[in-house]
């Protein structure tokens, strides 16, 4: 199952992209505009310098497209990875993030490629064949999610829209969450990532969005030894133990689990989350990408939070 294998990335590179497909028309990436500043060459990313503005980027990210489209880029983008589903007008190919072909991506003739992962040695494999890699890894929480989406600016030329996009994502999470009630007892959460009953902890990108309601995240336990992976396993047991007083699917669309289908589960009717249908479903992508489309999910976050009883 792709989600699983995703929940194995996301052990050593803190990877979760969005794994099924979708065409939520919500918060549209800006047009594709020049920037208002006009950009001057060469600019440098850590390790990569650009000579010249690039104009035939491939992604192979379903974030990093999203970020791209958002900033003014999406005329620069000619081809996107298989899961790269918004914009619905992104150059969609058969190339995969999850399994890079270097000839493949190479035969685009790209003067920019934008990774999640190096999977499979890709990166060097592309850096052999003169071809400019940016490794946009997931990152820990909405600071990084900044700083990559300032980072893309300065590579394609959009540094301004990428700051403004930036501001207006601080401005509007910071209102969101600032007009939740606050609470005198934190509520719990469970956040599912499949029917197995992967999760995330609180030292992950998702997790750290939930810190920002101050909710307890009853994954945390499982991951305070071992691996330490952001991503355990938990099992049924534990769950209807750990008592949560809301679950969050992002198996929605992957899988088709739903308020009712965990409601049906053996066992978990004593769950307080299920006996007061404090169930919520997710948008899979919304909820498994760091990109612009994260105001979405703390507006989701925050519209459930606020039906739960005091």
């Amino acid at each position: 199952m792709k989600r699983v294998f995703t929940a194995a990335l996301a052990a050593t590179t803190l990877l979760l992209a969005g794994a099924c497909g979708g065409n939520d028309d919500s918060a549209q990436p800006a047009a594709t505009t020049p920037s208002s500043a006009a950009a001057s060459y060469p600019v440098t990313v850590g390790d990569l310098t650009l000579d010249a503005r690039p104009e035939k980027i491939v992604s192979l990210s379903a974030t990093a497209t999203e970020m791209l489209f958002a900033i003014g880029a999406g005329a620069q983008v000619t081809a996107v990875d298989d899961q790269s589903n918004f914009p619905a007008d992104a150059p969609k190919s058969d190339l995969s993030g999850f399994k890079p072909n270097a000839e493949a991506i190479a035969a685009k003739d790209p003067d920019l490629v934008v990774l999640a992962n190096d999977i499979d040695k890709i990166v060097s494999q592309l850096t052999a064949l003169k071809i400019p890699v940016f490794l946009a890894a997931a990152t820990a929480d909405l600071d990084g999610t900044y700083e990559q989406i300032g980072q893309l600016g300065t590579l394609t030329g959009h540094a301004d829209e990428a700051g403004a996009l930036s501001t207006q994502m601080k401005t509007d999470i910071d209102k969101i969450v600032k007009d939740v009630p606050q609470r005198s007892t934190p509520l719990s959460y469970y956040y599912e990532l499949d029917p197995t009953f992967y999760s995330v902890t609180s030292k992950t990108f998702v997790g750290s969005v939930f810190t920002l309601f101050g909710l307890t995240n009853v994954a945390d336990p499982a991951d305070a030894d071992g691996a330490k992976s952001g991503y355990p396993q938990l099992s049924a047991e534990a769950l209807v133990k750990s008592d949560p007083d809301t679950i969050f699917l992002a198996d929605s669309k992957c899988c088709q689990q739903s308020p009712a289908t965990v409601a049906a589960r053996k066992g978990w009717s004593t769950i307080t989350a299920v006996k007061s249908k404090q169930i919520y479903a997710l948008d899979d992508d919304i909820a498994s990408r760091w990109g612009p489309r994260t105001v979405d999910l703390v507006r989701a976050i925050a519209d459930a939070v606020t039906k739960v009883p005091a």
